[in-house]
């Protein structure tokens, strides 16, 4: 396809898509279409899940992937509006009843587990949550910042002693969107966990071990959406484009893994599902993914990489 006709074949997706094409890819905002997503189609879709006590699924974790955690962390990566009156109310909900002992949301432990709270400080800071409520998760959160300047949700269960991308991206997320909206408790040691986070993550190149320069894991390099907890190659370079991070050459193995993904019509194809139960499927595994490829494109776009997007 043409860089015209993908942007129009993207315009014929769900409206969530729609508004960030404009957004990211044609540099207009267009706040009708934000205020849609909550109307119809996937948004819509996902909020008449929520059930009278609050929560989606058997409550805060249960089951995957239709429980609460989850599908917060999809209205919130559809770009709904971070005013919807529902979903603010889980979350506060949330943050009264779901609290650990260590001051973090747990799911089944007696500790909090730093994955989870990394996704959910991604979009209970999206979705306005009241600053002092997030306290205790940021002290959470800042407690079990590694020496290697990354996150590992065993570090406080099993006694991990290395980062794990995983974790440290759904952290370095959380952050990122703690101080987009103006959070300012521990401030400066969080911008300081999100840089430590960042050059982690651009010590591996993304995918590649610092100490034998293989390939981490073969699953960095498949694109799946929702990636739920799983990192992967093209989420840490969208969330790089979001963190509005400037140029580093450490980035440039990922981006030419991505540029090896797409196919002769210049999009990207839609990978398998994680296993579990949703409630819906937005799109069909191997088929052409418009998630994929507003993602894929946005990040071009900011890097400058891809002259064929036009605004």
């Amino acid at each position: 396809m043409t860089s015209n006709k993908i942007i129009n074949w993207l315009l014929k997706g769900d409206i969530s898509i729609q508004y960030q094409v404009y957004r990211d890819l044609l540099l207009t905002e267009r706040p009708d279409l934000q205020d849609k997503i909550a109307q119809e189609g996937w948004g819509a879709r996902f909020l008449s899940k929520r059930k009278d006590d609050g929560h989606w699924g058997r409550g805060f974790y249960q089951p995957k992937w239709v429980c609460s955690h989850y599908t917060l962390l999809d209205l919130r990566n559809l770009a709904i509006s971070p005013k919807v009156s529902p979903v603010r109310e889980s979350v506060a909900m949330i943050l009264k009843t779901c609290k650990a002992k260590d001051g973090g949301i747990y799911p089944m432990a007696t500790k909090s587990d730093v994955c989870v709270n990394g996704m959910f400080l991604n979009y209970a800071s999206y979705f306005g949550a009241e600053g002092t409520k997030l306290q205790s998760v940021i002290d959470m959160l800042l407690k079990e910042h590694m020496p290697d300047g990354g996150f590992n949700c065993r570090s406080n269960r099993s006694g991990a002693v290395h980062s794990s991308l995983h974790s440290t991206l759904s952290v370095a997320e959380g952050m990122t969107e703690y101080l987009r909206n103006g959070y300012s408790y521990r401030k400066e040691e969080v911008e300081k966990a999100v840089q430590a986070s960042q050059e982690m993550m651009l010590l591996h190149q993304l995918y590649i071990s610092d100490r034998s320069g293989e390939i981490i894991h073969k699953d960095f390099l498949k694109f799946s959406y929702p990636r739920r907890w799983r990192y992967d190659v093209l989420s840490a370079l969208d969330y790089f484009r979001y963190a509005r991070f400037s140029w580093d050459k450490r980035l440039r193995p990922g981006v030419e893994v991505l540029l090896k993904k797409r196919n002769k019509e210049n999009i990207w194809k839609a990978r398998a599902k994680y296993s579990g139960q949703t409630h819906f499927d937005m799109e069909k595994a191997g088929k052409a993914s418009r998630w994929n490829t507003l993602r894929a494109l946005r990040v071009l776009r900011f890097y400058g990489l891809d002259a064929s997007i036009k605004t």
